[in-house]
């Protein structure tokens, strides 16, 4: 589901016509994927002889639930209530003693100023082009959000056009998405506020920089899609989720149903706009409309949830006698005609001549290709680039008139080629190094496309690329460069570890040169494992810290249930396989300890949103393997995570509760349901659980907070009796203003850093060197 911006769309793929996944899916934010951190036996962080005190829940013991014959009990229910006042105060004294175990964290403060030092060095996004000038976003350093700047030539003078950071003093209103329409004219754009994922819609006349009357409410995983003409675009909403009152959108529960696409009309109040679309028969579908590159038709992807599927309509725009603007007083939907009507794979859109489209898809090809069809004509599919053998065809967009840009990931690093749009045939592979292309910024008709590029030790590189020689000219645009950052000084291997069923999951390792490999290096390891979502190679600045000042390694674990090697590398680690997921992860674990790199005591693992849920099912499952945990936003509870938000499309890659077979999986690992003492069932043992933060928000209405307070409230009685020897700290931090990750400012993630770091840093036993 950021970075670029991640929530909603990441603005990166709005440059291009790269092919989008669902935007609601419970994913990571992109640019801040942090390593992980572990747990120790040290007892607690006010000191060996003291206890922390927590703060008292009440258990409801008469909340049960019957799934299908097997009885649930449900004590925390009353937490799901998140404007309760018992809610708010347990959520206070919870802060305040997350807060009081930090404050004990001595490297806190060393952490803030060095994160804030490195983080502080200019930034840029790949330039595009609307109409006759160009865009970019671009941040100085510690500015709350990037800002967009225009100039008419790539060495002309460069003009702000919107900057978000005028709009919030605490920099929380952020840009969640937008698009300039096709003469340049004007640009629709979408804010969020603390971090939520509701979006107000609002438009700007880039000529005069003056805003227009246009806002639109209520809008919810949304692309932004103008037609040719200018007149107006699409988007995608749901109705209002309450009537009356004033709501802090974004801490509301409410479940997401009957998503629409309307097409606005510029200068037109929001009651005018025109319902292209709906499905009331199918309320959880989702939705999402574009026009093709060459104007003339209007395409409908249906999702049903967060697989790689979808159903394609699409809708003539000169069909239409009237215009959209006709359908308003019809009262009548656009008539899309449905060229895919089931949910048996995904089809993007890379190219089309007239009524001959091009798609990306995973039809028969788990691994993706690309096909072409007369959509008039739809009996007839060829093959334009079949499935490669081994490695995945991640996008796919038409260039240069007639090529195509192909970006293909091989064992977790990017190739990227240019190809005959016609026959598929190579035509040039474009030199990169080992890393990952972070966007594409091109359209058909461009002889020159920005590619962005960054890896563990590249904090990023813009590359310009000439196509019109026969060999294409590929040369540095940008350079970002992180001032007193070496990179000769580290080194990143990968390696292939055997998992519990002999799978050989990829996993990359960072650290400085030359380590001695004496199990004494603390250690982070990182995971997702879900949504078909690949960790590719990404820099960032808070690993970078932790390896320079305090000698860490730092892992980022490829495993099944992510895209890292297509479709079949999703499944096995989803649904009735999604132990897979955990079993790859304990085994990337102890590879760690039994290679010479750390031992359990000095390993933290951390993960954010599916990978929160990876964090709390290992903790439970291994508590003996790891000395720290961080588990962000993470989906806790596996029975009633359909019942809130947009939490339903994720069933397709966990299954539900409603459904017997389903719940049989789910119960298995659930976080919430699967808490233990582990020192009653090792023999004696004093084995404990790690070291625990639970990190999450107060606006996440992506994974709402509730999963991680069940737990917290869970964990914290169950383990933490005055008669348990566990010392190990159990802690929940709540942040403020702050939603699922997309759009957090530039200081919220400088201090989520250091207070999660200073933890690990504290219950691993790791030491600040200059």
């Amino acid at each position: 589901m950021l970075l670029l911006q991640h929530k909603s769309v990441p603005l990166r793929l709005l440059l291009s016509r790269r092919p989008l996944k669902p935007f609601f899916l419970p994913r990571p934010s992109r640019p801040r994927r942090l390593p992980l951190l572990p747990r120790v036996a040290m007892g607690s962080v006010a000191g060996d002889a003291a206890r922390l005190a927590y703060p008292p829940a009440r258990r409801d013991d008469s909340v049960v639930d019957d799934y299908h014959g097997v009885q649930v009990s449900d004590p925390y229910r009353w937490l799901e209530d998140p404007d309760s006042e018992e809610t708010k105060e347990l959520v206070a004294k919870q802060a305040e003693l997350a807060e009081t175990v930090l404050a004990g964290c001595p490297d806190r403060e060393n952490l803030r100023r060095e994160v804030t030092r490195l983080f502080d060095h200019p930034r840029y996004a790949a330039p595009f082009r609307r109409g006759n000038k160009y865009f970019y976003f671009h941040n100085s350093g510690l500015q709350a959000q990037s800002v967009l700047y225009m100039q008419d030539e790539l060495d002309g003078k460069a003009e702000v056009l919107l900057d978000p950071n005028t709009l919030s003093k605490d920099g929380t209103v952020a840009l969640s998405t937008y698009s300039i329409s096709e003469d340049g004219n004007y640009i629709a754009y979408g804010l969020s506020e603390s971090g939520s994922d509701w979006v107000s819609i609002h438009v700007m006349n880039v000529t005069n920089k003056q805003p227009m009357p246009d806002k639109l409410s209520w809008v919810k995983f949304s692309s932004i899609s103008w037609t040719h003409d200018g007149k107006g675009f699409f988007y995608s909403r749901y109705p209002a989720p309450r009537e009356g009152g004033e709501l802090d959108a974004g801490t509301e529960t409410n479940i997401n149903l009957n998503h629409q696409i309307y097409y606005h009309v510029l200068g037109t109040n929001q009651s005018e706009d025109v319902l292209c679309w709906k499905d009331p028969e199918h309320s959880k579908y989702s939705f999402g409309a574009s026009v093709t590159e060459d104007g003339k038709y209007i395409i409908l992807t249906v999702y049903e949830g967060c697989d790689p599927v979808n159903k394609l309509y699409y809708c003539e725009i000169s069909s239409l006698p009237q215009g959209i603007e006709g359908f308003r007083e019809r009262q009548e939907m656009l008539p899309f005609v449905k060229l895919i009507d089931n949910f048996d794979a995904q089809y993007q859109v890379v190219a089309n001549d007239g009524d001959e489209f091009t798609f990306l898809t995973n039809k028969s090809a788990p691994r993706n290709k690309l096909v072409r069809v007369n959509i008039k004509n739809p009996e007839l599919w060829t093959d334009v680039l079949p499935e490669h053998e081994k490695d995945v065809l991640e996008s796919a967009d038409a260039v240069n008139n007639n090529q195509l840009l192909v970006c293909y990931m091989s064992d977790v690093k990017h190739i990227l080629q240019l190809r005959d749009l016609r026959t598929g045939n190579l035509i040039h592979q474009l030199p990169l190094e080992i890393g990952s292309v972070s966007e594409i910024s091109c359209r058909r008709e461009d002889k020159e496309v920005f590619i962005g590029f960054t890896s563990f030790l590249s904090p990023g590189i813009i590359y310009r690329c000439n196509l019109s020689p026969a060999i294409p000219e590929m040369k540095m645009f940008r350079e970002i460069s992180v001032p007193g950052f070496d990179r000769t000084s580290f080194q990143v291997k990968q390696v292939f570890v055997p998992s519990k069923d002999g799978t050989k999951i990829p996993m990359f390792l960072m650290s400085k040169k030359d380590i001695n490999l004496d199990g004494s290096h603390p250690t982070l390891l990182y995971g997702y494992g879900g949504f078909n979502i690949s960790l590719t190679p990404s820099f960032s600045v808070g690993r970078l810290v932790l390896c320079k000042n305090m000698g860490f390694v730092v892992c980022v674990a490829n495993i099944r249930g992510g895209g890292e090697y297509g479709e079949e590398w999703h499944k096995a680690g989803a649904l009735a396989m999604k132990q897979n997921c955990f079993d790859d992860f304990a085994a990337c674990a102890e590879f760690l300890i039994s290679t010479g790199y750390t031992s359990s005591s000095r390993l933290c693992i951390e993960g954010g949103s599916n990978g929160g849920l990876l964090i709390a099912a290992s903790i439970n499952q291994r508590p003996d393997l790891f000395g720290c945990a961080l588990a962000h936003v993470g989906v806790m509870d596996m029975l009633r995570f359909h019942k809130f938000t947009i939490g339903h499309a994720w069933t397709t890659d966990y299954g539900c509760s409603d459904k017997e077979e389903e719940f049989q999986w789910l119960i298995k690992y659930s976080p919430l349901h699967n808490v233990r003492r582990p020192w009653e069932q090792s023999s004696g043992s004093q084995c404990q659980y790690p070291a625990t933060m639970l990190l999450t928000a107060d606006h996440d209405d992506r994974v709402v907070p509730l999963h991680s307070l069940k737990l917290l409230a869970t964990l914290q009685h169950v383990l933490c009796t005055e008669d348990s020897p566990q010392t190990n700290p159990i802690i929940g931090r709540i942040d403020r203003k702050s939603g699922h990750g997309a759009g957090r400012p530039t200081q919220k993630l400088i201090d989520e850093a250091a207070d999660r770091y200073s933890f690990m840093a504290k219950m691993l036993g790791a030491r600040w060197t200059e």
